[in-house]
């Protein structure tokens, strides 16, 4: 898939605020400064499409871009620790839910792990409670670039098995680097493939 046109199209507190459409949307989500900024940018090809920085957090907002003119990108705030109030964090964690629980053109979810560190509590508990609410995610292995080959077999091998322990079967998966654009193509192409047999849930 070629990325031709990006719009940003606004910014939502809550569900309510997100944009009246039918449009498939694709959302991006993960543990705080696990590096999603920095993938949106690369997937649309934007150097500052998505804020980056190294404060956890910095994404407050659902944030929705418009692709091409026929599906949405959607930066979500991330999940677990944040330099931020815990009655923010809970105000935070209530978007979220009510986003991924509720928006019913959700076509596919991308919860982004960090591929240097083992399996974290937080991501498998997460990645459980969407299989429980039956929502549409792939899982995509952050940072390739900075860890060894031997490392990152490791992890991603030690993540699917610790998946396997309650799941019959396993989502995509996929490897990316922000700086190498590893796995940008393989992303695209799973996109563009829901799209061309989309429907709403």
């Amino acid at each position: 898939m070629l990325i031709k046109e990006v719009e940003f199209t606004g910014s939502s507190s809550k569900l309510s605020g997100c944009p009246a459409t039918a449009l498939p949307e694709y959302a991006f989500v993960g543990r705080s400064n696990v590096g999603k900024s920095s993938l949106i940018n690369m997937l649309a090809g934007r150097k500052m499409l998505a804020r980056i920085s190294s404060t956890p957090g910095k994404t407050i907002l659902i944030n929705h871009f418009l692709i091409n003119g026929n599906w949405y990108l959607v930066d979500l705030p991330g999940y677990g620790y944040a330099r931020l109030s815990h009655k923010k964090r809970d105000e935070l964690a209530k978007m979220l839910n009510d986003y991924i629980l509720k928006r019913g053109n959700l076509a596919c979810l991308f919860v982004l792990v960090d591929s240097r560190l083992e399996p974290q509590a937080a991501d498998i508990s997460f990645i459980q409670s969407l299989g429980e609410n039956k929502v549409p995610f792939a899982v995509i292995f952050t940072k390739t670039d900075k860890c060894s080959d031997a490392v990152l077999k490791k992890n991603t091998g030690t993540f699917k098995s610790e998946m396997l322990k309650t799941w019959k079967s396993l989502p995509a998966f996929f490897l990316s680097s922000s700086k190498s654009k590893r796995g940008s193509e393989e992303i695209l192409k799973f996109i563009a493939d829901i799209n061309g047999r989309y429907t709403l849930r």
